[in-house]
């Protein structure tokens, strides 16, 4: 492809993206599912075209607004146009050229165009009057927020979540040894490390054909950010537990649990989509997980756990929310993210809580877990949920986090926090509660 064409494409997908018609992994992958003829090369030009944009569009918008006086919509061509030369470095000539209206190319930049982009390119991303939310790319209605959050730590956590995710995987236990799956990567080319926290993960720096390895495809490895790898590990599933995974969407945590019992026991993997957990399916199949049970639920509320309450030792709710710990891997999610979002899911989340809640026989425990940043999908959550089951109660995680994942605990308080720039994670947050063994 030409460097015309490549931006081309990248132009027609963030105008899909931006119509809202899929998450921007989906609408890329299924794009070059459909042109297999775009190489590699091609392949690494229009992701970054793409992602410059979603990672820098509250700069990008910002430049528009003021060089461009109303002249310049801020749509997917202009802040493409803008990121080539504010984030790539590309020279206004050079953007030009690639834009000269040929078939598969851009059309020729109009002369308001041309004018933007030469002044432009004497600036930098960055200008004295942007606004912190403006300057590390995240939604304006959020920052009160994540100042009370994060406080002089803001700067730096937003930073850390505009920048890129590395490749976490997580060795299953049922196939090898972390050791095993290290020195299977390394036959096949591909350098891994240890993760800080889990004892199970791998962190790969670089792009790597998942698909191909034969560690992945025997099972060895899935991909799993070292976080939610961490959120299994502290639900403390042993072999021989029941155990329900509430929320199991496509099963990445299903498959940590079931490893974590030796497959000897029993999961049922709910979802309120039954298409999701039957994509688990292959998964499933591959990583040898044999004692995971397939339950499609009308809705939180539905008939199957009123049939099945006080059954499981283990309940575990990775429960829908705004997913801002994921911005790294996800930027156009937070462009999607709107206050009257956030509220439905915390009612949602009660909801969850609610209803889940009486799966957990007495004696067991209640892991409620989001990949969130915010406190009211969080801490909030769970103090609402306290004051109205006392039958419940909140354990210390410290314990928890000694006897699963093993050392000291990197975050104080009787919950888990984990950010990027803190643990080199996804934003995670982690509660274990229990069920009083005296009541019912």
């Amino acid at each position: 492809m030409t460097p015309g064409a490549r931006i081309e494409a990248a132009i027609l997908l963030l105008g899909d993206i931006e119509a809202g018609r899929g998450a921007a992994d989906d609408i890329v992958g299924d794009y070059f599912r459909r042109h297999r003829f775009a190489g590699a090369k091609d392949r690494a030009a229009i992701s970054e075209h793409i992602y410059g944009v979603l990672r820098h569009r509250a700069q990008l918008d910002w430049w528009l607004e003021r060089l461009g006086g109303g002249a310049l919509a801020r749509d997917a061509r202009r802040r493409l146009l803008a990121a080539l030369v504010l984030v790539e470095e590309w020279r206004p000539e050079a953007v030009a050229r690639a834009c000269d209206g040929d078939r598969f190319r851009p059309a020729p930049l109009a002369p308001v165009e041309a004018r933007f982009l030469d002044e432009l390119a004497r600036h930098t991303p960055d200008h004295p009057e942007m606004p912190d939310w403006v300057r590390w790319n995240y939604p304006a209605w959020l920052d009160e927020r994540l100042r009370a959050l994060f406080g002089n730590e803001l700067v730096r956590e937003m930073a850390a979540l505009g920048g890129a995710a590395a490749l976490d995987l997580r060795v299953n236990t049922l196939k090898g040894e972390r050791l095993e799956g290290k020195l299977a990567l390394e036959r096949e080319g591909v350098a891994s490390e240890a993760t800080r926290y889990s004892p199970l993960g791998l962190r790969v720096a670089a792009r790597v054909p998942l698909a191909s390895l034969d560690a992945f495809r025997s099972g060895l490895v899935e991909v799993q950010d070292e976080g939610s790898q961490l959120a299994a590990l502290l639900a403390d599933a042993r072999p021989g537990m029941r155990v329900v995974d509430f929320c199991a969407g496509a099963g990445g945590k299903t498959l940590a649990l079931a490893a974590q019992m030796g497959n000897r026991g029993h999961i049922v993997a709910c979802d309120v989509s039954a298409r999701r957990i039957e994509r688990a399916t292959q998964r499933l199949r591959r990583a040898g997980a044999s004692i995971v049970q397939r339950q499609p639920l009308d809705s939180e509320r539905d008939k199957w756990v009123k049939r099945h309450a006080g059954s499981f030792d283990r309940v575990f709710i990775d429960a829908p929310c705004t997913g801002t710990g994921t911005w790294r891997r996800n930027p156009d999610a937070k462009w999607r993210l709107a206050p009257t979002d956030l509220a439905e899911l915390t009612r949602l989340q009660a909801r969850i809580l609610d209803s889940a809640c009486r799966l957990a026989k007495p004696g067991g425990r209640l892991v409620y877990a989001t990949c969130s940043l915010l406190r009211e999908e969080n801490e909030a959550r769970i103090e609402e949920f306290l004051s109205a089951h006392p039958d419940f109660a909140l354990l210390p995680i410290a314990s928890i986090w000694r006897e699963t994942v093993g050392g000291r605990m990197p975050a104080a308080g009787d919950t888990l926090r984990l950010t990027p720039a803190r643990h080199g994670t996804d934003g995670f947050f982690v509660a274990v509660l229990e069920r009083r063994a005296d009541e019912h």
